[in-house]
This record gives structure tokens, C-alpha cells and sequence, in this order.
């Protein structure tokens, strides 16, 4: 196959970058304990991790707007604290990043995690430094959707799309890339599976993350 030529590369975070399905689920069943609902498996909590989380919990724990934002809050109080750290960088990461950089390529981060998060867990697992820029969700601004995430880092960058591609491991990454008009890489890795890529018309499918080095 020959390789890609996009030069700016966008990567998703969690399921990504770094497994952080422990603290995400200790975090949701944080929230679960506070908002006086049942606290669910570990097994069964799986789905939560990656996707916008007031969407899981409108449409998943099917709450109305403002129970969800009050779980919101719940989650965050002890993943801002504790759940961000019960995390790991996925074996081969930062080598990945590195023969990317070696190759010329630009790397940014557009992540459904709140940005200023998305910062600290990066500069955590000391692999900030490869990144250009570190986007995030907004909602103060609306920035509150992967879509949006990504134009905002495509608009600091002052990038044309078709230079552009994302690399995210569920279907969320994939819908937001081709929203925007970029293709998308999904890793198997991660947290989702090639059935979902495949049903949500994934650009490309990784295995490792020196299988997405290697489409460069």
C-alpha cells in the first residue's frame, strides 16, 4: 500500500494514547455512589469510556439535562483528583510518536476529555512535548463535540483539511473525522473493535501502534 501523505496526524486520547478505562470507571462509579443509583460492574461500565460523557449519561443512564450535569460534576470531582493517574500509556506509544516526528509530521491531540485534563494527564506521562497542540472539550465556548474538537485544532493550526487525518480507536473518532471532512485511522487496540470501524466506514484499521507509524 502506499503511505499517507497527510502531514498532520490528530490523535484521539483515551483508547488512543493512554488505557485509562480504571479511572473512568472508578470515576463513573463515584458518580453512581453520589447520585443514589446502583452501582454498576466494572465489565458493564466499559462502554463509558471515550465517548462525550453528558451524551452517556443523557442517553445511556437516560438522564434529563440537569441530573446530568449534577453527575457530571461527580465524576469529575474524583477523576480531577485521583481517576486521571489510574491510567498507563498503551506499550509502544512513545515510539510511535517519536519515528513520527522523525518522519516530519505534525501531531496535535483532539480529545472529548476537558482540555486543561487532557494537558495534565499528557504532561503526567511525559509525552506532551510531541504535540503541537492539545485540544479539548469546551462547553464555556460550545466546543462540545469530537467534530468541533478537531476543527478547533485544525483552525490553530491554520491546516487545510486534506493534509489532515485522525487516528481514534471508536466509532465517535471516526463520525468526527468525517464530519469534518478528514479521513480516520481506527486502532484495534483500544476500546472499540473492527466491527464497529467497519459499520462506521473507518478510513484504515491499525493493529499496534507501530502499524499506524507504518501508513506513513
Amino acid at each position: 500500500m502506499e503511505k499517507l501523505q497527510q502531514n498532520i496526524i490528530i490523535f484521539d486520547l483515551d483508547g488512543t494514547l493512554t488505557d485509562s478505562a480504571e479511572g473512568v470507571i472508578r470515576s463513573a462509579q463515584h458518580m453512581q455512589e453520589k447520585m443514589g443509583i446502583s452501582k454498576w460492574a466494572d465489565e458493564d461500565l466499559k462502554f463509558i469510556v471515550g465517548p462525550p460523557l453528558i451524551k452517556t449519561f443523557t442517553e445511556d443512564f437516560q438522564m434529563n439535562q440537569e441530573d446530568a450535569q449534577r453527575a457530571l460534576g461527580f465524576f469529575r470531582e474524583r477523576y480531577a483528583t485521583v481517576g486521571l493517574f489510574e491510567n498507563k500509556v498503551y506499550d509502544g506509544i512513545p515510539e510511535m510518536l517519536e519515528e513520527l516526528k522523525k518522519k516530519g509530521k505534525c501531531l496535535v491531540v483532539a480529545t472529548s476529555k476537558k482540555e486543561e485534563t487532557a494537558v495534565r494527564i499528557l504532561k503526567h506521562f511525559e509525552i506532551d512535548g510531541y504535540f503541537d497542540i492539545i485540544g479539548g472539550d469546551n462547553r464555556e465556548i460550545g466546543r462540545d463535540t469530537k467534530a468541533k474538537v478537531i476543527e478547533y485544532v485544525l483552525e490553530s493550526l491554520g491546516a487545510k483539511k486534506e493534509d489532515a487525518i485522525m487516528v481514534g480507536d471508536r466509532k465517535f473518532d471516526v463520525e468526527g473525522a468525517h464530519l469534518v471532512g478528514i479521513p480516520c485511522i481506527a486502532v484495534e487496540f483500544g476500546y472499540g473493535d473492527r466491527a464497529e470501524f467497519e459499520a462506521y466506514g473507518a478510513d484504515y484499521i491499525a493493529e499496534t501502534p507501530k502499524a499506524v507509524e507504518e501508513l506513513f
